[in-house]
């Protein structure tokens, strides 16, 4: 079945009903405004201001009641701009009360400001009002909360990004402090982060302290750290290089204590890092298809669980090009009369996901035969160019993905690629 985004639409549209009253609210991190309008866009009652606590909800409801029974609705859609996290707990309390939930596009929103005065001004009530328009005219998307196991891999990632983020920082900063104080080390060791190389700036990394050290000595100090250490060789050269360093000689102490801080830093995000990805692969094994993806050659837990955190549980997916679509992988043309544009990405979606499924692709590209093939076919014979197949390869690993997490089937290369059967 082919998938149509305007199929959707036209079901988006068709939910409002002359029965709904539709609610636009813009968020904020105490205070939120809301506005309502009818079917056709006509402005009800007044704005209101509400906190974003138990008894700011609880006027929000009365008000909601209050204009249901004023103009005789019997439904209700409240619509919302996903405002960092300030929204989840507006959304949750909403989902609780039985009363449905939607999010419009802040990059839609801020299009359509204009629609109602004309002008650029910008308030809450107005953003308000915005919304509520765009949500009576179908421009919004479901809320859905995701089950626990992937709403857990989402968090998990989003922190594994940070931490590895902590942790290139505090590589790049040893990089820096060895090319500061000790730039002869880069002789011995051509990866600074090496046990070897980590070793010895933590027993000894300055030059004058190894310059008074015999060859023994440095072996055994490496001896504490591994079994097997760097050896004779480069413990004679590292001693010699010491004796004639050019590194600085002055604030020797400060800078001692900063080389011991970023190591503090770099062991706790390696172990913070090796924690998260035991959590990860625990997770993944309580996701029935998950297990079966692994097996595909290309695929390993870390890309997966970014897909599936940011993306949700992929046998709710209607085909794979829903899920490019929600990555803003699905392709955009801007083309007027004669003129045609360029097929560019529309990049409306995660970017997270686009990332995952990109570096999904790329890893398959490499170890997988079947799809290094076909991107060899689509370089070779079809002369696109190698980028433009990297793309074309992430629809197909959507469509693979939905594909096997809907039937829950295992992966058979030769249904996926006749041509290599």
């Amino acid at each position: 079945m082919k998938f149509k985004a305007q199929d959707k639409q036209n079901q988006l549209i068709e939910n409002i009903s002359s029965s709904h009253l539709v609610v636009g609210v813009d968020i904020a991190q105490e205070a939120h405004v809301a506005r309502a309008v009818s079917y056709r866009g006509i402005a009800l009652g007044s704005p209101l201001q509400f906190g974003s606590h138990h008894e700011g909800f609880g006027r929000f409801a009365w008000w909601i009641q209050d204009l249901l029974k004023s103009y005789k609705l019997s439904k209700v859609i409240v619509g919302m701009e996903p405002t960092g996290h300030y929204w989840l707990s507006l959304a949750r309390w909403l989902s609780a009360q039985g009363i449905e939930a939607v999010l419009v596009n802040p990059h839609l929103v801020k299009k359509n400001k204009e629609n109602r005065d004309n002008t650029p001004s910008k308030s809450d009530p107005k953003d308000a009002l915005v919304i509520a328009d765009m949500v009576k005219n179908g421009y919004y998307s479901p809320v859905r909360f995701n089950p626990q196991a992937y709403e857990e891999l989402r968090i998990l990632m989003s922190n594994r990004d940070t931490v590895s983020k902590r942790l290139n920082s505090a590589v790049n900063q040893i990089h820096r402090w060895v090319d500061i104080v000790f730039p002869e080390l880069r002789q011995v060791f051509k990866v600074l982060t090496c046990n070897s190389a980590i070793a010895t700036l933590r027993l000894f990394p300055l030059p004058e302290e190894i310059s008074r050290l015999t060859t023994e000595q440095v072996i055994a100090g490496w001896k504490k750290y591994m079994k097997r250490h760097a050896g004779v060789h480069r413990a004679k050269q590292l001693v010699a290089l010491a004796k004639r360093s050019v590194g600085v000689t002055q604030a020797l102490h400060a800078y001692k204590l900063h080389l011991a801080q970023l190591l503090e830093e770099y062991d706790l995000a390696q172990r913070q890092l090796e924690r998260i990805n035991l959590e990860l692969h625990s997770i993944l094994e309580r996701i029935p298809y998950a297990q079966k993806l692994l097996e595909i050659q290309g695929i390993n837990a870390t890309s997966l669980a970014g897909v599936l955190g940011e993306a949700g549980d992929l046998s709710g997916y209607s085909h794979g090009n829903a899920l490019l679509r929600h990555a803003g992988l699905n392709l955009a043309e801007a083309s007027s009369g004669k003129w045609r544009g360029k097929m560019v990405l529309s990049k409306r979606g995660r970017p997270r996901l686009r990332r995952f499924l990109y570096l999904m692709t790329m890893c398959m590209v490499m170890v997988n035969p079947d799809l290094r093939a076909l991107h060899q076919y689509n370089v070779d014979v079809k002369k696109l160019k190698r980028m433009k197949s990297i793309m074309k390869l992430c629809g197909k690993i959507a469509r693979i993905l939905v594909g096997l997490a809907r039937s829950n089937e295992v992966y058979d290369s030769t249904r996926v690629f006749p041509q290599a059967a």
